[in-house]
């Protein structure tokens, strides 16, 4: 029996498989990007009569449909290069002598900030593809599977969970999972105490994350993946990671009993902005 698929994984799935359509610009995606200039350049299509049809495309064949899936992902080429994939990480400190790499996909800049925030704030699963194909530009780090590591999602507060009726990163967190095929693991509760980080200065940030996170087990291994989708000043991902040290690695004399026993990375689709 097929296991039943939420709304949404229905949506990823039809958008993969069966869509064949940019999920930025909706040309379609197996057409080469000279001969969709050359159909749309500035002539009155009128102007051109039937000698205009050769250029429009036509529906591809379902072999040349997955061809396409596969060779150029949920974006058209274009559309693909004309977004700046994975700035160069930040770092921030969580612990002492301990500092957290974070890794973003892309710049919170837009069309991509639109897309974030009208998956978030609207639940708008329209926007889930292209946001599938952003979380698919983040390589998996060197050394980590399924064994060895999890995935963090930052957790979310019982009110803006039944607020939204839903948890936005939790849903790319899961699909993250999927490609890089590491479990996720849920072991971190966020307190309810917390106002929302937007429009806030770093230092307010941090205050406002002051004990926010607490641990309600311990990490099954030794490789900490975090992940959140916007990662503006880094003070989400930096709090979590603190928690995750100072509660499972209390810092003792003994030097063989420091928090780098866990290695600890994060990730988001979007950082700061490039302008």
């Amino acid at each position: 029996m097929m296991r039943y698929l939420a709304p949404y994984q229905t949506g990823l799935w039809l958008a993969e498989y069966f869509d064949i359509r940019c999920q930025l610009c909706r040309t379609y995606r197996s057409v080469p990007q000279a001969q969709l200039a050359h159909a749309n350049s500035s002539q009155d299509v009128e102007s051109r009569g039937d000698a205009a049809t050769q250029f429009l495309p036509s529906r591809p064949s379902l072999i040349a449909k997955y061809r396409q899936r596969f060779n150029n992902g949920l974006l058209c080429k274009h559309c693909h290069h004309s977004i700046t994939w994975l700035p160069k990480p930040f770092t921030v400190d969580i612990a002492a002598g301990t500092i957290l790499p974070i890794q973003a996909a892309t710049y919170y800049d837009y069309p991509i900030r639109q897309a974030i925030r009208a998956f978030k704030y609207h639940e708008n699963m329209t926007k889930l593809p292209l946001l599938l194909h952003i979380l698919r530009q983040l390589p998996r780090p060197h050394g980590c599977h399924k064994n060895n590591s999890v995935i963090v999602a930052m957790p979310t507060t019982e009110q803006r969970l039944i607020k939204r009726g839903f948890d936005p990163v939790l849903v790319l967190a899961t699909q993250l999972s999927k490609h890089w095929q590491i479990p996720l693991w849920q072991g971190v509760a966020r307190i309810d105490n917390t106002v929302s980080q937007q429009g806030l200065t770093r230092a307010e940030r941090l205050s406002n994350l002051d004990n926010a996170f607490a641990l309600i087990e311990k990490p099954p291994v030794k490789r900490l993946l975090l992940f959140d989708d916007v990662a503006t000043t880094g003070a989400s991902l930096q709090a979590l990671g603190q928690a995750i040290c100072s509660q499972t690695m209390p810092l003792t004399s003994d030097e063989s009993h420091t928090t780098d026993y866990y290695h600890i990375r994060a990730y988001a689709l979007a950082h700061g902005s490039q302008s």
